[in-house]
């Protein structure tokens, strides 16, 4: 066997440990937001700051440093081995990528971050309850505080905020971000406007007492159409619906049942299958390597969001469910299949981002994304947020929250210290669209096989097309790699624009 191949194998070896590790930690999420008594909050904060640690020594241990010199140049990334070929190629560049990361954080700081946002996770949580952002505000402040300590640790070259976008956008930057969002903006404020001159929807059927238990029926009824197998998965209950993946055999969802809303709970499920099916889609062999990791978080979101909205509120999709539907709830017989989605695809202002519609929902996102430059910065102060955050709604919205838990306290990402998370939830949608319009060009006769319950061959071209290549290219390479344009935010804006004529005879 080539030396080469050896040290590969070898460095694929102790990676998987650490990956092992962080299945682990994973779990421990994921029990944290399921079933773990509030009693044992503290205890948990101590089981991760441990596994932090863990997991930190593992990337940067001598015997994966040692083994990865020998395939690549550290300092320089030039590739040393030979013979590996291309995707192993790019497998070294993301752990060299990765290690640099690693290294240039203390393993004190990494585990005292690990603590401090798993105590401030519970502090959110009453804080949301009691709509008081005063309560919440210390916990965030230190959680912004080693927000910035991280970016300076990590190095930047234009902006703070860099250095945490890349941590789950690699290659994103602050730079290229802004005037994407600013155009995307201006579009769907112009788009919003032409809907509000029109007469409004009645989605009033929508709305009102439906079980839980049938509305888990209904779910788990589409999860089994969308192939995904609860043999290595589960649908469990959260405060915010979420997916957990420590292993492509052991991928978990959850969801939330709103009071009064019948297709919050089904929107939740699809979105977060999405994202399950895509950790379940990765290549097996390649685990605890980057060859079997997802691309990035924001492909990560344009698999949620693909089949929440461009499948979920398709009107495909509702020719085959519909009519179950109507056998499930009462109140829907009299309900023609197009009242129901143009219902379902109304557009209307509202406070709760993983509420929003199609068309507002990036708006919310890119309020999150300049608040958290702003913070990171330095140009905004902690106790300004709810009322920069209110402001800010009533300019894209001409909405102003009443409470801080429909406001600034409604998400959970920055009691995790996830700052830079949120702009790969507009970029999920903007991958989407474009890689929805080469499916399209390859399985033109989809809205047929749909609206006849087949799912099947969507999730088998997303395998081909994404799942199988893992981290080989970055996100953007990906969607120009199988779009075969450079990456855009017209594709996206063009759906919309064609879609809500249809809808709203614009």
């Amino acid at each position: 066997m080539p030396e080469a191949i050896q040290h590969y194998k070898k460095l694929h070896e102790i990676s998987r440990n650490t990956r092992i590790l962080e299945g682990i930690d994973a779990l421990l999420h994921w029990d944290q937001e399921t079933y773990m008594p509030e009693g044992a909050a503290a205890i948990r904060a101590e089981q991760q700051k441990i596994m932090a640690g863990l997991i930190h020594k593992g990337k940067i241990a001598k015997p994966f440093v040692n083994t990865l010199s020998r395939l690549i140049d550290i300092k320089s990334g030039k590739i040393l081995a030979k013979g590996l070929g291309k995707a192993k190629n790019a497998a070294l560049k993301v752990w060299r990528k990765e290690y640099l990361k690693e290294v240039a954080l203390p393993t004190r700081f990494v585990e005292d971050f690990a603590k401090l946002t798993s105590q401030s996770l519970l502090v959110w949580r009453s804080a949301r309850q009691e709509n008081s952002f005063r309560r919440f505000a210390p916990y965030l402040e230190k959680i912004i505080q080693m927000n910035r300590q991280k970016a300076d640790l990590l190095g930047f070259q234009a902006h703070p905020y860099d250095a945490l976008l890349d941590s789950y956008e690699p290659g994103m930057t602050t730079e290229r971000l802004t005037p994407t969002f600013s155009d995307l903006k201006q579009f769907l404020v112009g788009l919003i406007k032409k809907i509000q001159k029109k007469p409004p929807i009645d989605d009033r059927f929508l709305f009102g007492k439906f079980a839980k238990s049938k509305q888990i029926a209904f779910s788990q009824l589409v999860l089994k159409g969308m192939h995904y197998d609860m043999h290595c998965g589960r649908l469990d209950f959260s405060i915010h619906p979420f997916s957990s993946a420590s292993h492509p055999t052991d991928s978990r969802i959850t969801t939330r049942i709103h009071p009064t809303s019948l297709l919050s709970n089904l929107r939740s499920v699809m979105h977060e299958a999405g994202h399950g099916l895509y950790e379940r889609g990765l290549p097996m062999n390649e685990y605890g390597s980057p060859l079997g990791q997802p691309a990035s978080l924001g492909i990560h979101e344009s698999q949620s969001r693909w089949w929440e909205t461009r499948i979920g509120q398709s009107l495909p999709f509702w020719k085959y469910y519909f009519p179950l539907l109507q056998k499930e709830f009462k109140g829907f017989q009299k309900i023609t299949l197009e009242e129901f989605y143009k219902a379902s695809n109304k557009v209307q202002a509202s406070f709760i981002r993983v509420e929003a519609d199609e068309v507002t929902y990036n708006l919310h996102v890119i309020l999150r994304f300049e608040i958290e430059k702003a913070l990171i910065e330095g140009s905004l102060p902690i106790k300004e947020i709810p009322e920069a955050w209110n402001e800010k709604l009533k300019q894209f919205l001409g909405l102003i929250p009443s409470t801080d838990s429909e406001g600034c306290l409604q998400d959970i990402h920055w009691s995790l210290g996830c700052f830079g998370y949120f702009p790969t939830y507009s970029l999920g949608n903007l991958y989407a669209a474009q890689l929805f319009s080469a499916f399209e060009k390859e399985s033109p006769d989809w809205e047929n096989k749909v609206a006849k319950g087949e799912m099947k061959f969507i999730k088998e071209w997303l395998a081909k097309s994404i799942f199988q290549f893992g981290q080989q290219y970055s996100s953007v390479e990906l969607v120009e790699k199988i779009s075969g344009s450079s990456f855009s935010s017209k594709p996206f804006c063009n759906y919309l624009e064609s879609k809500y004529k249809a809808i709203y005879a614009l």
